[in-house]
């Protein structure tokens, strides 16, 4: 296991802490977004995640590389747990190290911000009274690569799916 990693395990802040800690290291910011079980007036039952875990791992290192370009001198470790979370699980850890801590903040909530847009993740919400396919990353391909194509193409193919049973559901519950 490296860096970026989607995965089915319980996630452990202190393994991603020392991959990103080293002697030049001034600061380490460690970000962990837990399953919430209230979210706007809904009481959340559980989270269900789902990934295309190669593009979604290859997302994630793309960030991480952003990052080092971004912000010189910065270590940066991801990982995303996918399959059913319950509450107060965590869900994400990005751990950050830069010699000062004003960008140790910058990347850690750049590196959650492009996550939300650009990396091949979906969450369902679980509620007592239902449940919901949130989010609404968008793609586009990158130059040239035809294998960054495919894999966009089948990404955004599943999001179209979980948008078309949202409409379902929807329309079910309206009536």
């Amino acid at each position: 296991m490296g860096p970026f990693e989607v995965t089915n395990e319980v996630l452990s802040p202190t393994r991603y802490l020392q991959y990103v800690t080293h002697p030049e290291a001034g600061a380490v910011t460690l970000f962990a977004g837990i399953v919430r079980e209230w979210t706007n007036g809904k009481r959340t039952v559980y989270l269900e995640y789902e990934a295309y875990v190669p593009m979604a791992k290859k997302k994630l290192a793309e960030i991480g590389s952003d990052i080092q370009t971004k912000w010189p001198g910065t270590r940066i470790a991801i990982a995303h747990r996918i399959g059913i979370l319950q509450i107060s699980e965590t869900a994400i850890i990005i751990a950050v190290s830069s010699p000062h801590r004003k960008v140790a903040y910058e990347a850690n909530e750049y590196a959650i911000e492009q996550i939300k847009k650009n990396v091949p993740i979906w969450k369902k919400e679980i509620w007592e009274d239902g449940e919901k396919w949130v989010g609404g990353q968008t793609y586009k391909p990158s130059e040239g690569g035809s294998d960054d194509s495919s894999l966009l193409l089948c990404a955004n193919e599943r999001i179209d799916e979980k948008k078309s049973r949202n409409d379902q559901l929807d329309s079910w519950n309206s009536r």
